[in-house]
């Protein structure tokens, strides 16, 4: 059963984002002064009580976007208020009764589902009595909250299970795995989160720099959900501005909170200095890494896979093992295609190689290539290694001291013991730790000189 939805609307800068956040207890929309930050749908689910639903915070009704988006903000109102099961409409306390509020209670008039009024900002109790004018806009008596000091929450929270009722009782399914799709500014990304959709999700515009929040997307396939999670595309650091900035923490964030992640690269542009700084941050938080290659569809005769594949080879030399696919998200071109690679790698990174297997492939390394020695010190000795972790895939090396190992040499096991073992094309996280005793049966790899 479907979760039932609670939709934040509201003229600009009432502080429905600040609402999203408070009653989520996480900043998940970003907060800003400026009229205009949130364009999508952005949803947060929220338990209370043993009970669920989905909030959906929105643009700001009658807002005057500086990159001329309102008719698509508003065109995502529209289809969050299409989805409400229980609408909450907020005003600000300490402006007081705008025209623009009383435009947005004619709106909601046309609804068929309840409507509930907080009155925001009220940060101080002189606030309260203040409240009282906003029940002219005929959906009953105002709630006083502050979203800055989260006062009211539990309150608002009673009020709106109550009103969802049993509808709110069932408990929803874990996504199977959330996919961060991450790239570079017009690379697609949103276009794709709407294909995996199957709905205009988020907007999609030429305009660079459109999607600014971290917009969580459930879908089915299969009858098993997924999450995607669309991220604002990342421009040159010096090129940011403070709206960038946070965009970019969030793309960040959502990178460590994703089971997958998704590089979309646009195949019409050369790699840049984005994409390579993007790459280096998943593979700093050792995650699975699929490469999408997008608006293939507009290459043509200009190149095949293979040479399309030796480039990348050259231009990302630091993801081998990575995995691609060509797809163009405008048609849905191989969009499912990047969703089945997306579970082999969620299922390679959370594999689990036994003690047994893990010392036989690691004997044959070490038989092929042993240790060396910097100048005028021993060989590092390894005695044996064991798996402590998966997501990532984590294994222990025990040698005689760590501090031996050469960065060569720990490059070279890493690559090689993942293209032995099942996880072939995902990070590993390689570690050693001192032990200063081979156990019994252990037999220590030779070492050698670089002298030798």
């Amino acid at each position: 059963m479907a979760l039932p939805v609670v939709v934040i609307v509201g003229r600009p800068n009432v502080g429905k984002s600040s609402l999203l956040n408070a009653l989520a207890r996480e900043r998940i929309s970003i907060v800003d002064p400026r009229a205009g930050t949130t364009r999508d749908r952005v949803s947060a689910l929220i338990e209370h009580r043993d009970r669920y639903f989905e909030l959906i915070d929105t643009g700001g009704v009658g807002v005057v976007d500086v990159d001329h988006l309102e008719s698509h903000v508003e065109e995502q109102i529209r289809f969050a208020l299409a989805r409400a099961d229980v609408v909450l409409f907020v005003v600000d306390a300490q402006d007081g009764l705008t025209v623009l509020d009383q435009r947005v209670a004619e709106l909601l008039r046309r609804l068929s589902v309840p409507v509930m009024v907080v009155a925001n900002k009220v940060d101080d109790p002189r606030h309260v009595a203040q409240t009282a004018e906003f029940i002219r806009l005929g959906h009953g008596e105002p709630l006083p909250a502050s979203a800055l000091h989260v006062q009211g929450r539990e309150e608002l929270l009673d009020r709106l299970v109550a009103l969802l009722g049993e509808r709110a009782d069932g408990h929803p399914a874990d996504p199977v795995m959330k996919l961060a799709i991450v790239g570079k500014r017009n690379a697609g990304k949103s276009t794709l989160v709407n294909a995996l959709a199957g709905e205009e999700r988020v907007i999609v515009s030429e305009v660079p720099g459109t999607t600014r929040d971290a917009v969580d997307v459930r879908f089915e396939r299969d009858g098993r959900v997924f999450v995607a999670i669309d991220t604002a595309g990342v421009r040159k650091k010096r090129s940011m501005g403070d709206l960038d900035f946070y965009s970019y923490t969030r793309a960040l964030r959502s990178i460590q909170r994703a089971d997958v992640v998704l590089h979309l690269i646009d195949a019409t542009v050369p790699v840049s200095e984005v994409d390579l700084k993007l790459a280096r941050a998943i593979l700093d938080a050792h995650k699975p890494l699929l490469l999408g290659i997008n608006k293939w569809d507009l290459v043509g005769d200009r190149a095949t896979s293979a040479q399309f594949g030796e480039y990348l080879a050259r231009a990302m030399p630091m993801l081998p093992f990575a995995p691609i696919v060509l797809l163009t998200a405008s048609t849905g071109r191989n969009v499912h295609a990047a969703i089945d690679v997306a579970q082999s790698l969620f299922n390679q990174a959370n594999t689990r190689v036994g003690t047994g297997q893990l010392n036989a492939v690691l004997e044959k390394l070490l038989e092929a290539r042993g240790p060396t020695a910097r100048h005028g010190r021993k060989a590092v000795r390894i005695y044996y290694a064991t798996q402590v972790g998966t997501a990532p895939p984590t294994i222990v090396c025990f040698c005689n001291d760590p501090s031996l190992v050469t960065d060569n040499y720990r490059r070279y096991l890493e690559n090689r013991l993942r293209a032995a073992l099942p996880y072939a094309e995902v990070p590993i996280r390689l570690l050693f730790r001192p032990r200063h005793t081979a156990p019994a049966g252990a037999r220590p790899a030779a070492a050698h000189s670089e002298d030798d």
